[in-house]
């Protein structure tokens, strides 16, 4: 089979059409949304999301409390589906992300939200699910059917929703600018060459995912997406926390992969990769770096809160090529399934 052939491969470079497509057909719902927040601003804002949403959650995370200084934090989902246990909720801001909009626990999760007094936001793929259904206000990720097991557009489709909504919520034109040029961006980074990563990684048993700040999202779905992919075992760490005992293991077998986007986390992540290839790693970077041990991917420039959205797009074309060049089929990774039924 040849990269081009797989489902993963064919979502994934629907990406820009779709996110054209979400953004102006979701504007009249994201700019009333935004002037309910403006208008009551939430004192806290919670998400919830399993796989690849949770990793969209982080990156909401560092994009809302960056953009507009409200907390956030991820909510488990355990909490109400298995403990039965109230969280006190009232004027907070629950934003739940999902694919299927199915699945138990965060319907659980979203229903006892609610239940407390906070304000439920669903950005969700299947716009008729349960989950649609359950929250106060549901935002259309509009990726379309996705086929293949590991989700690629319905992420980005979740990351454009969310940078289009901070957008608005913060009423940042600098912001606003880059999310209408985001189907471009998406395009060029696809267009982009990262096959330099593949040689280092044929062979690899171990790897870390590195990125800090709004890129650390984007380091955790790229782990997820070694793991499920590629079967290689991948871990995702901040540059900041990678010092704290993980560096240990890092060495001529053991790459790196670090995301890189130019804004105030650039001097330390640039510092952990200098590190890692002093220690004899290879280093692959999305971003600018270059040196010994060091190997440079291309990437889109643009705003720091766009280019991990692009970084990611270019990544997913890759590591579909490395599952296949490791023996793996990137559409039916083994023991894995579309909807998680977690209760």
């Amino acid at each position: 089979m040849t990269p081009a052939a797989t489902r993963m491969f064919r979502e994934a470079a629907q990406a820009p059409g779709l996110a054209e497509r979400q953004l102006s057909l979701n504007e009249p719902l994201i700019r009333n949304l935004a002037g309910r927040l403006r208008a009551a601003p939430p004192r806290a804002v919670t998400t919830l999301g399993r796989g690849s949403s949770d990793n969209a959650a982080t990156f909401a995370r560092y994009l809302i409390e960056t953009r507009l200084g409200v907390m956030t934090a991820s909510t488990a989902p355990s909490v109400s589906s298995i403990y039965e246990s109230a969280t006190a909720m009232e004027d907070t801001l629950c934003l739940v992300i999902s694919q299927s909009g199915k699945s138990p626990d965060l319907l659980a999760a979203a229903e006892a939200s609610a239940a407390a007094g906070a304000l439920v936001v669903a950005l969700v793929n299947a716009d008729n699910s349960p989950l649609a259904s359950v929250a106060h206000v549901a935002i259309p990720l509009r990726a379309g059917p996705e086929l293949s097991v590991a989700a690629t557009k319905s992420f980005i489709a979740a990351l454009a929703a969310i940078v289009h909504l901070v957008a608005w919520w913060s009423e940042d034109a600098c912001l606003l600018n880059a999310v209408e040029g985001l189907p471009a961006t998406l395009q060029r980074a696809w267009e982009l060459d990262w096959s330099a990563s593949l040689a280092p990684l044929a062979g690899a048993q171990h790897l870390y995912v590195v990125g800090r700040g709004l890129g650390y999202g984007v380091a955790q779905e790229a782990a997820l997406k070694f793991k499920e992919t590629c079967g290689l075992h991948a871990e995702a760490f901040s540059a900041a926390e990678i010092r704290h005992g993980p560096m240990a293991l890092v060495g001529p077998s053991f790459p790196v992969l670090a995301f890189l986007q130019d804004d105030e986390t650039v001097a330390g992540v640039e510092a952990a990769v200098s590190a890692f290839a002093r220690q004899g790693a290879q280093v692959l970077v999305a971003g600018r770096m270059h040196g010994r041990g060091i190997i440079g991917l291309p990437i889109v420039r643009g705003h720091p809160a766009t280019e991990p959205i692009s970084q990611v797009q270019s990544f997913y074309k890759m590591v579909n090529a490395l599952a296949l060049m490791r023996g793996h089929d990137p559409d039916r990774p083994p023991h894995l399934a579309k909807i998680t039924e977690t209760t």
